[in-house]
């Protein structure tokens, strides 16, 4: 790895860091820093997930006292949402590399479009969330065990469907919600990285400088978000999804 791919790996993993404290969406700019460096797209993607994976954790034990308790439905929460990302991340080293590169235009604006959107998915979610009756534990797990296998798969955007599922299926306080949210999302990023180290799917070098810089950029990012507003970090996201999407259809689709 040269000094120009470690720059670019360093700088990815800083803006990833600080778009992940103000905004969320951290994927859309770092997996195509992976594939830039010229890592295979599955590899590109498991070294990835498991370069940002602890913003899930940290962002779950920073509001650990909206945890809720461990009931029998948040026990089985936890145990679909890790199965669940175990078989996503499963999914996606058993596919071809040829076959994983076809939908990664389509994959990118989708998270863009749902990051785009998110606000407006949040409020409407949140609006219908006491109106909505409990579902059952065994249809909310179902629903929920899609939404973590494609967080196992990709991740892109998987916090955004995780908030609206669970705005629908829980009845609750939006904090409240959050803090699942992120207790689930940290669930499904543990058991995918876990997987993709065990099956070497990681490229070390490229993860671990842009874990350092998603690192500090997630501590720069917690004093930012004091002073750098929060819509000119996602309009920046939005404008590179976008762009990314349209190079990458070029590349793979034409």
């Amino acid at each position: 790895m040269d000094t120009g791919t470690s720059l670019l790996l360093l700088a990815a993993g800083g803006a990833g860091g600080v778009i992940n404290a103000l905004a969320g969406g951290a994927t859309l700019i770092t997996f195509p820093a992976m594939l830039a460096a010229g890592l295979p797209a599955v590899i590109a993607n498991a070294s990835n997930a498991v370069a940002i994976s602890p913003g899930h954790l940290i962002a779950a034990l920073a509001d650990r006292g909206k945890l809720p308790p461990p009931t029998r439905r948040t026990i089985s929460f936890v145990s679909v949402s890790t199965v669940a990302g175990g078989v996503g991340a499963g999914i996606l080293l058993l596919l071809p590399e040829r076959l994983f590169v076809l939908p990664v235009p389509a994959l990118i604006a989708f998270a863009t479009l749902l990051f785009a959107f998110a606000p407006r998915i949040q409020t409407w979610t949140t609006g219908h969330q006491k109106a909505a009756a409990l579902p059952s534990t065994g249809a909310s797990s179902a629903v929920l065990g899609l939404a973590c296998v494609y967080g196992g798969f990709f991740g892109a955007g998987l916090g955004v469907i995780l908030t609206a599922v669970l705005s629908i299926t829980e009845p609750n306080d939006i904090r409240a919600i959050k803090a699942l949210k992120n207790l689930l999302a940290t669930c499904v990023s543990l058991a995918a990285t876990l997987i993709f180290i065990v099956q070497g799917a990681v490229r070390w070098p490229e993860t671990s400088v842009m874990l350092l810089g998603a690192m500090v950029g997630g501590y720069a990012g917690g004093h930012l978000i004091r002073i750098l507003p929060a819509h000119i970090v996602r309009q920046f996201v939005i404008a590179a999804g976008a762009l990314m999407t349209a190079i990458y259809a070029a590349r793979y689709w034409f």
